[in-house]
C-alpha cells in the first residue's frame, strides 16, 4: 500500500531532498543568493532580539527562563524557512549534494561565501535599526543592559569553548531543518524546527549568525555609560571588534562548519546516499 501523502517524507527521501536543496542553492545567481541571505540574517537578528526582550527581566528559574527564550528565539529559523532565505548554519547541508558529485567544491564554497557576508550584512542592518528605534531603553533601559550582557559572555568565552558549543549548536539547527525536510505543511516545518531551536537557545549553545546580532548591539552599548552602570561597571576589555572576531566569530564559525557538515550532513550522506539503508 502506498504511503499517505498526510504521511511525513521517510530519511531516505529526505535526503534526496536535502540533495536537490542543495542544487538549488549552489546553482543561484549572485544577486539572488545574496538578497536571500540578507534577509536570512535579518530573520535571524529578530529572533535574536525578540529573545533579548524577553528573558531580560525575567525572574523565573534560569532554565525555565532560557526555555521560554529559546521559543522566542525559534523565530528566526521559522522566518528562514517558511519566507525563504539561505542561512549560513543551514547551508552546511550542501555536503550533501557535494560529496553525491551533483555540485562542486568551488561551487559550494562560493555559495557559503555569499551567503555568509549576506547573512552579515542582514544581522548589521538590524543592529542598527534596532539600535536607533531605541528599543534598548524599554524598562528603563534594562533591555540593553541584558543585550550588552549578552555580548559581553560570549566575548570572554574560552576559544575551545566558542568552537564545542558552536558544533553542538549546529548539529541541533541542522537537524532541524533535516526534519523540515520529511515535512509536508507549513505545520509541519514549524514544529520540526520549535524543539531543536528551543534546546540549542536553552543550553546557551554558540550560532555565528546569531551572534552576529548580539556582539555587535553590545559593542554599540558599552558606549552608554548609563547602561555600563546598570551592569556594575564590569570589564569589558574584551568587547571589541578584534575581541568579537578572534575570541567568538571565528571559532564559532569553524565549529557551526564542523557540526553541520560532519555531524549531520556527512552521516545523512553516508546513510542514505552512499550508502543506502533500508527504513521503516
Amino acid at each position: 500500500m502506498e504511503d499517505s501523502k498526510l504521511d511525513a517524507y521517510i530519511p531516505a527521501d529526505m535526503a534526496k531532498r536535502a540533495e536537490a536543496s542543495g542544487i538549488r542553492k549552489a546553482n543561484r545567481d549572485l544577486i539572488s543568493a545574496f538578497f536571500l541571505a540578507i534577509q536570512a540574517g535579518a530573520f535571524i537578528a529578530f529572533g535574536a532580539a525578540l529573545f533579548t526582550y524577553v528573558i531580560h527581566d525575567s525572574t523565573l528559574p534560569v532554565g525555565l527562563t532560557q526555555l521560554i527564550g529559546g521559543l522566542s528565539f525559534s523565530l528566526g529559523l521559522i522566518l528562514v524557512v517558511i519566507a525563504g532565505a539561505d542561512l549560513f548554519t543551514g547551508d552546511t547541508l550542501m555536503v550533501m549534494a557535494c560529496f553525491t558529485g551533483a555540485i562542486t567544491y568551488r561551487k559550494m564554497l562560493r555559495s557559503w561565501i555569499i551567503v555568509f557576508t549576506g547573512n552579515l550584512v542582514g544581522s548589521l542592518a538590524i543592529v542598527l535599526l534596532v539600535f536607533y528605534s531605541g528599543h534598548w531603553l524599554g524598562n528603563d533601559g534594562a533591555v540593553g543592559a541584558k543585550a550588552l550582557d549578552i555580548a559581553n559572555t560570549k566575548v570572554n568565552l574560552t576559544v575551545l569553548q566558542a568552537f564545542s558549543s558552536a558544533m553542538l549548536c549546529n548539529v541541533l539547527v541542522c537537524l532541524a531543518i533535516w526534519l523540515c525536510y520529511s515535512a509536508r505543511s507549513v505545520t509541519d516545518k514549524i514544529l520540526a524546527i520549535l524543539f531543536p531551536i528551543t534546546a540549542f537557545v536553552a543550553m546557551g549553545f554558540e550560532h555565528s549568525i546569531a551572534n552576529m546580532y548580539f556582539i555587535p548591539a553590545g559593542l554599540l552599548l558599552k558606549s552608554n555609560p548609563d547602561i555600563v552602570s546598570m551592569l556594575g561597571n564590569p570589564d569589558f576589555s574584551q568587547l571589541t571588534l578584534l575581541g568579537f572576531l578572534v575570541k567568538n566569530l571565528i571559532p564559532v564559525v569553524i565549529g557551526n562548519m564542523v557540526g553541520g557538515a560532519v555531524f549531520v550532513g556527512s552521516v545523512y550522506w553516508i546513510l542514505y546516499l552512499h550508502n543506502p539503508v533500508e527504513h521503516e
